[in-house]
């Protein structure tokens, strides 16, 4: 009976001489003929079903008392099941479970039944298998949609598509948090805005994902208030504030409260905003949990080149002489204009002291993440301004601004941003039978997702949603696919096949939405100012040769169910659109995949591996380690990490990528320990020439400390 949950299908119980973790370590030790222990973590896997998942898994009969089971106890929402007949719930599980899905490392087993399966309140004992949660979530997204259920329970169990964690986590439970992963707000020049902004802070990090807020119009320190002199405290004390609401708010303890905060390069705090980084910071304005962000315009990198001082201006001063905030403003179409008016105070800095700040702080902490205005703002199809990214610095969407009355009740609801992520496989989307139904699926998915939340406690963030219906279709296991085709990462023919493939997601998502707006007479709000709506979006495509060039990524095309589009598929969606719209405001971006890469066996987003042999550690548990999705014994060469590919590889992927994502890809670079802050400023001058819209983390490889392994282990094999 499928809803034995003891039942696992695996074979007997194994010699218990190894328990599951010490098989698992195996992985990081040669065998006696040197090489990798690949069997040994397969192993660790049924050993942790056998002696720790079955032994802890709630038992049932059949299906019928284990949902009368769930329900009735609070578990899962009655509402779901509902909207299908028992006969089709019960056909959708046997669907799922004739898969007979095990999970191919340990790892992903763990990671799964430690931080997604649904589990008694005490926390002591499990109550569903991956399939289970498989089936759930796509009866939750269906909403009474049996095919589409059905569609979504193939997609999922087949490892193609993966909704992102507060949606695999949370959907069909009873005591959940949002489906939602991250949010963005703006935060305008005045008090009312600061407070609702942390109020909303601590609503969403209650509830969801990461908060990030654009705190570029705040006055800076020393500004005037009410026309009184060296009254702002700046920025900084609105950044402590909002620290502390993070650390205080969690999701029911299930996903800790995760904040960012992000300001313009040419804002006259900038330079104290950055040193609240520093290891060597005062407590006073040490941030220590929260993330920081730069937005740097085209102007800054021009001064730069010339080595001249950038001049910062005061946002008070700036809302006064344009009547508008700061952020809406383009630094670079009116430095000059601003350096000349004597109605805005100003500083200045010498510009490429600024970059060696940055680089400075980067080998500190990582931060900041840096997101390239105009880039940005140049490729954005969608009519208004983006002034801002989220945590994973790969949400890129136009807001407006809220006003509110003296009791922090609305005046004028603006549109602020909430991101309803999930990604594909790139290897499994690969294998599929049908990529265009993948594709259609995933993006009926993602639209359900963003559908089925209404944040009413900030009422901006709903009315946003509402608005634009934007979704983010992500990617990960490019790596992973790149090297089971014997194809090194960011070679010729690697760069060939990302720029193809995203194309092709890109023209599947395009047609997915606009399918749906036929279906539903709806567009997002704005399409007719769009550029989809005027055909210039098009215009590169109908004109422009994206055929795949090199042999192997044509041979990679050919064996795949890809139907690459020409330029006749891309007017005649072009016509489609003009005549039906969108209904989705945004549709692609690609964010960094953390766990929902272990869980689906994938290497994360669209980056290079950062270890043949992963360490990671995880909880009581400790060390766990994770093997390179497709690694073989044999083809070990293809599985160079991101520290020895470079940064200018994994930049040039990534630009490939950018030019077919509306939104945004979470790039992270990898440097050895030998890298100087010279070297982290041709990064950036590069990324940004390549045309990058953005930058998350930048990771530097730490020397290994002296007898923290065995020697050799394969996870330090460099």
């Amino acid at each position: 009976m499928v809803n034995n949950l003891t039942d696992t299908g695996l074979e007997p119980a194994l010699s218990p001489e190894l328990d599951y973790h010490a098989l698992n370590a195996q992985l990081n030790l040669y065998d006696a003929e040197g090489k990798i222990q690949f069997d040994a973590d397969r192993r660790a896997a049924r050993q942790y079903f056998l002696s720790h998942v079955n032994q802890n898994t709630v038992f049932f009969h059949d299906l019928g008392e284990k949902l009368d089971y769930l329900v009735d106890n609070g578990y899962y929402e009655k509402e779901t099941l509902d909207q299908y007949t028992f006969d089709q719930v019960k056909a959708l599980f046997q669907r799922a479970y004739a898969v007979k899905f095990r999970f191919p490392t340990f790892l992903g087993a763990f990671k799964y039944y430690t931080s997604y399966t649904l589990k008694t309140f005490d926390g002591k004992r499990y109550l569903e298998r991956f399939e289970d949660r498989v089936c759930m979530v796509a009866l939750y997204l269906a909403r009474g949609d049996y095919a589409l259920a059905e569609r979504l329970v193939d997609e999922m169990m087949a490892g193609r598509f993966q909704p992102a964690t507060p949606t695999f986590l949370n959907a069909g439970k009873k005591a959940r948090g949002e489906l939602v992963s991250c949010f963005l707000l703006r935060i305008e020049d005045n008090m009312e805005s600061i407070a609702r902004g942390i109020n909303s802070a601590l609503q969403l990090s209650k509830r969801g994902g990461g908060v990030a807020l654009n705190l570029t119009n705040l006055r800076e320190s020393g500004a005037p208030i009410k026309r009184i002199e060296n009254q702002s405290s700046g920025v900084i004390p609105v950044m402590k504030l909002l620290e502390d609401s993070f650390s205080y708010a969690n999701q029911l303890g299930a996903r800790q409260g995760a904040g960012a905060v992000y300001l313009n390069a040419h804002h006259p705090d900038i330079l104290a905003f950055l040193d609240t980084k520093r290891e060597n910071a005062d407590e006073k304005i040490r941030i220590k949990t929260l993330s920081l962000g730069v937005v740097i315009p085209d102007i800054t990198f021009d001064l730069a080149k010339k080595n001249e001082d950038m001049y910062l201006f005061s946002p008070y001063d700036v809302e006064r002489v344009y009547g508008k905030a700061f952020s809406e403003i383009s630094v670079t179409e009116k430095y000059r204009e601003m350096v000349d008016n004597p109605q805005i105070r100003k500083k200045k800095i010498n510009a490429r002291r600024f970059f060696q700040t940055i680089a400075e702080i980067q080998f500190e902490s990582g931060y900041p993440y840096i997101v390239f205005e105009d880039t940005v703002n140049r490729l954005n199809p969608i009519d208004g301004r983006i002034t801002m990214s989220n945590l994973c610095s790969e949400i890129l969407q136009v807001s407006e601004p809220s006003e509110f009355f003296p009791d922090l009740s609305y005046k004028t609801i603006g549109k602020d941003i909430s991101c309803n992520l999930g990604s594909l496989n790139i290897a499994k989307a690969m294998d599929s039978e049908d990529f265009s139904m993948t594709i259609e699926t995933a993006i009926r998915a993602l639209t359900a997702v963003s559908d089925l939340s209404n944040i009413e406690s900030v009422p901006s963030v709903a009315a946003g949603n509402a608005r634009s219906h934007a979704i983010g279709l992500g990617q990960m296991n490019l790596h992973g696919y790149l090297a089971r085709e014997h194809v090194y990462y960011g070679s010729d023919e690697a760069l060939d096949f990302v720029n193809v493939y995203f194309m092709t997601v890109a023209y599947e998502a395009i047609k997915a939405s606009s399918k749906i707006a036929e279906e539903r007479k709806e567009t997002f709000d704005g399409f007719e100012r769009s550029d989809y709506a005027s055909g210039k979006f098009f215009e590169k495509y109908i004109n422009g040769d994206w055929s795949a060039k090199t042999d192997k990524a044509k041979e990679l095309l050919a064996k795949s169910s890809i139907k690459v589009p020409t330029s006749e598929d891309w007017a005649d969606l072009a016509a489609r659109v003009k005549e039906h719209g969108m209904y989705n405001q945004n549709l692609q971006a690609v964010p960094p995949t953390g766990s929902i890469s272990y869980i689906n066996n994938s290497t994360s987003s669209i980056h290079p591996i950062t270890s043949k042999i992963e360490i990671r550690k995880e909880g009581k548990i400790g060390r766990v380690y994770y093997p390179a999705p497709y690694m073989t014994n044999d083809n070990l060469e293809y599985y160079q990490d991101a520290y020895e590919i470079g940064p200018e590889k994994i930049i040039d992927t990534y630009a490939v990528a950018t030019q077919h994502v509306d939104q945004g890809l979470s790039l992270t670079l990898f440097y050895p320990d030998t890298v100087t802050t010279r070297e982290l400023n041709k990064s950036y001058i590069y990324a940004w020439r390549k045309g990058i819209k953005t930058m998350y983390y930048v990771r530097i490889r730490q020397m290994a400390l002296e007898g923290t392994e065995i020697e050799g282990c394969v996870s330090c094999m460099l």
